[in-house]
């Protein structure tokens, strides 16, 4: 849980909507809190005249200046350890780490300060700080670049762990936690990077909440970030074969939605989450026992959890029988106990 989400300060926005990439619109989301806020600085590694391995960051030092974004050293402890100065002494700023795994230097930062700081002091200094990582798999990496780090994050008090899966929530999401008075891990997946979507500049997303994908009344599938698109995917082949399949995008990991999870698991009495980062103490882990302890009384079967498998990420060859497939959602939708077919 962060201290509090009581300085939100999102500037009045025009409408605008258009289609573009996951990509694009963080790109968009970053120069727009930039441009109205002159508080946010964007740092990090490559992010400025390269503008970021993904492209994020594009055209930023050439549009606002090497003051509002630049390059750093390949130091991440450093890199945050410099933001927590800024955010303590009133700057937003926005960090990008470069890869899930390469964050992990930092962690102690992290843990210790980031997270800590506003308990620490009473809420007298706030860090207003976004630390941008992108994560998960399904682009070919080596070990090191396709990490699900989140529980680390999401275990962690005092920080606030978003995942969107759309353009739409990438950019209002990111707008949200740049506008945050605490601090924000916003975790980009990857492989969604180049996925594309509208976009509705005008929408403010609401920390905390969880979307309602798709609605469905057998059996509600929960998933985030990457795993989003995968669960309305299997959705889709199971209303072939007669399953009505609901999806909820938890897309806040922390603080987490219960209200509206626990309101999709009680309407169908199924439910299947859905994630990349290994099963054992994992996110997946904690939704499907926060699912049991609320909506026990309701459930026609087990939760079942499709996650990725308890060992070092795969060889590039190798990842895709390691992350969760179509296949592998819809064995766990048919393990569960139906009425008619026994």
């Amino acid at each position: 849980m962060t201290i509090a989400h009581d300085d939100i300060r999102i500037d009045e926005r025009s409408t605008s909507v258009s289609t573009m990439s996951m990509a694009a619109a963080l790109n968009l989301a970053l120069a727009d809190a930039i441009q109205s806020d002159p508080e946010v600085v964007v740092f990090g590694e490559d992010v400025g005249a390269l503008g970021g391995v993904f492209r994020i960051t594009d055209g930023l030092t050439a549009r606002f200046g090497e003051e509002r974004c630049f390059d750093t050293p390949l130091a991440e402890s450093g890199i945050v350890g410099t933001a927590v100065g800024m955010a303590m002494n009133g700057m937003r700023p926005v960090v990008e780490l470069q890869f899930d795994a390469f964050a992990l230097p930092a962690f102690e930062q992290i843990v210790s300060h980031v997270a800590k700081l506003g308990n620490r002091t009473r809420g007298a200094v706030r860090m207003p700080l976004v630390i941008r990582i992108p994560f998960g798999g399904g682009i070919g990496g080596v070990e090191h670049h396709c990490d699900s780090s989140e529980a680390y994050y999401a275990h962690t008090p005092g920080l606030t762990v978003l995942s969107p899966s759309t353009p739409q929530d990438a950019y209002s999401m990111l707008r949200a936690a740049i506008a945050s008075p605490d601090p924000v891990i916003f975790l980009e997946p990857k492989k969604l990077y180049w996925t594309k979507g509208e976009v509705d500049t005008s929408v403010t997303a609401e920390i905390g909440t969880a979307r309602i994908a798709r609605d469905g009344t057998d059996v509600t599938l929960l998933a985030y970030g990457a795993s989003v698109p995968l669960a309305l995917q299997a959705a889709e082949v199971a209303a072939s074969e007669g399953r009505s399949v609901q999806v909820v995008d938890i897309r806040s990991l922390s603080p987490f939605d219960d209200a509206t999870v626990t309101a999709a698991v009680r309407a169908t009495g199924r439910a299947v989450v859905i994630a990349e980062a290994p099963g054992y103490t994992s996110v997946a882990s904690e939704i499907q026992a926060r699912v049991f302890e609320r909506c026990f009384e309701y459930l026609e079967a087990p939760v079942r959890r499709v996650t990725g498998f308890d060992t070092p990420f795969a060889p590039p060859k190798l990842e895709h029988w390691y992350l969760p497939d179509v296949d592998r959602v819809l064995d766990a939708i048919d393990s569960l106990h139906w009425e008619d077919e026994s």
